[in-house]
Protein backbone atom coordinates (compact mmCIF):
# COMPACT_ATOMS: atom_id res chain seq x y z
CA UNK A 1 0.00 0.00 0.00
CA UNK A 2 1.43 3.45 -0.83
CA UNK A 3 0.72 6.03 2.02
CA UNK A 4 -0.33 8.87 0.10
CA UNK A 5 -1.49 7.61 -3.93
CA UNK A 6 -3.35 4.86 -5.13
CA UNK A 7 -3.72 1.72 -3.39
CA UNK A 8 -2.19 -1.30 -4.62
CA UNK A 9 -4.41 -4.32 -6.02
CA UNK A 10 -4.58 -6.42 -3.32
CA UNK A 11 -5.29 -10.18 -5.48
CA UNK A 12 -5.50 -13.69 -4.87
CA UNK A 13 -5.23 -15.73 -7.81
CA UNK A 14 -4.43 -19.31 -6.75
CA UNK A 15 -4.55 -22.67 -8.79
CA UNK A 16 -6.82 -23.73 -11.83
CA UNK A 17 -7.44 -20.63 -13.67
CA UNK A 18 -10.50 -22.41 -15.25
CA UNK A 19 -12.67 -22.03 -11.96
CA UNK A 20 -12.21 -19.59 -9.95
CA UNK A 21 -14.24 -18.35 -6.86
CA UNK A 22 -14.64 -14.38 -6.68
CA UNK A 23 -15.26 -12.54 -3.44
CA UNK A 24 -14.04 -11.09 -0.40
CA UNK A 25 -13.37 -14.01 1.47
CA UNK A 26 -15.92 -14.08 3.23
CA UNK A 27 -17.23 -17.40 5.02
CA UNK A 28 -20.09 -17.74 2.05
CA UNK A 29 -16.69 -17.70 0.10
CA UNK A 30 -15.31 -20.09 1.19
CA UNK A 31 -18.62 -22.46 1.22
CA UNK A 32 -18.57 -21.83 -2.30
CA UNK A 33 -15.13 -22.76 -2.70
CA UNK A 34 -15.85 -25.85 -0.88
CA UNK A 35 -18.87 -26.65 -3.14
CA UNK A 36 -17.11 -26.40 -6.53
CA UNK A 37 -14.09 -28.59 -5.05
CA UNK A 38 -16.52 -31.24 -4.12
CA UNK A 39 -18.03 -31.17 -7.50
CA UNK A 40 -14.77 -31.14 -9.35
CA UNK A 41 -13.27 -33.75 -7.53
CA UNK A 42 -16.84 -35.67 -8.68
CA UNK A 43 -16.12 -34.86 -12.51
CA UNK A 44 -12.56 -36.10 -11.42
CA UNK A 45 -11.03 -32.75 -12.50
CA UNK A 46 -7.99 -31.01 -10.72
CA UNK A 47 -9.35 -29.71 -7.44
CA UNK A 48 -7.79 -26.26 -7.19
CA UNK A 49 -10.26 -23.69 -7.74
CA UNK A 50 -8.69 -19.92 -7.45
CA UNK A 51 -10.12 -16.55 -5.79
CA UNK A 52 -10.14 -13.15 -7.15
CA UNK A 53 -10.36 -11.26 -4.45
CA UNK A 54 -10.25 -7.65 -5.53
CA UNK A 55 -13.48 -5.66 -5.64
CA UNK A 56 -12.73 -3.84 -8.82
CA UNK A 57 -11.80 -6.70 -10.75
CA UNK A 58 -14.81 -8.67 -9.27
CA UNK A 59 -16.97 -5.66 -10.80
CA UNK A 60 -14.77 -5.65 -14.22
CA UNK A 61 -16.71 -9.13 -14.49
CA UNK A 62 -19.91 -7.99 -14.22
CA UNK A 63 -20.60 -9.37 -10.33
CA UNK A 64 -22.37 -6.80 -8.20
CA UNK A 65 -23.43 -9.79 -5.63
CA UNK A 66 -20.74 -12.01 -4.05
CA UNK A 67 -19.91 -15.10 -3.68
CA UNK A 68 -19.87 -15.81 -7.64
CA UNK A 69 -18.70 -18.99 -9.48
CA UNK A 70 -16.74 -18.60 -13.13
CA UNK A 71 -15.73 -21.20 -15.33
CA UNK A 72 -13.73 -20.39 -18.08
CA UNK A 73 -13.94 -16.78 -18.01
CA UNK A 74 -17.41 -17.31 -17.95
CA UNK A 75 -19.47 -16.31 -14.42
CA UNK A 76 -21.91 -19.29 -13.97
CA UNK A 77 -23.81 -17.63 -10.98
CA UNK A 78 -23.35 -14.98 -8.49
CA UNK A 79 -24.90 -13.77 -4.83
CA UNK A 80 -25.46 -17.17 -3.40
CA UNK A 81 -23.46 -20.11 -2.35
CA UNK A 82 -24.21 -23.23 -4.25
CA UNK A 83 -24.58 -26.42 -3.37
CA UNK A 84 -22.19 -29.41 -4.59
CA UNK A 85 -24.82 -30.68 -7.01
CA UNK A 86 -25.67 -27.16 -8.11
CA UNK A 87 -21.93 -26.48 -8.94
CA UNK A 88 -21.23 -29.28 -10.68
CA UNK A 89 -24.66 -29.13 -12.89
CA UNK A 90 -23.36 -25.75 -13.52
CA UNK A 91 -19.55 -26.72 -14.12
CA UNK A 92 -20.63 -29.43 -17.14
CA UNK A 93 -22.97 -26.93 -18.33
CA UNK A 94 -20.04 -23.94 -18.98
CA UNK A 95 -17.75 -26.87 -20.01
CA UNK A 96 -20.16 -28.36 -23.01
CA UNK A 97 -20.76 -24.80 -23.95
CA UNK A 98 -17.21 -23.60 -25.00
Amino acid sequence: MKLFGKKESVQKETGNEAVKVLGGGCANCHALEAAAKAALAELGLPQEVGHITDFGEIAACGVMHTPALMVDGKVVASGRVLTKEEAKDLIVKAREQA
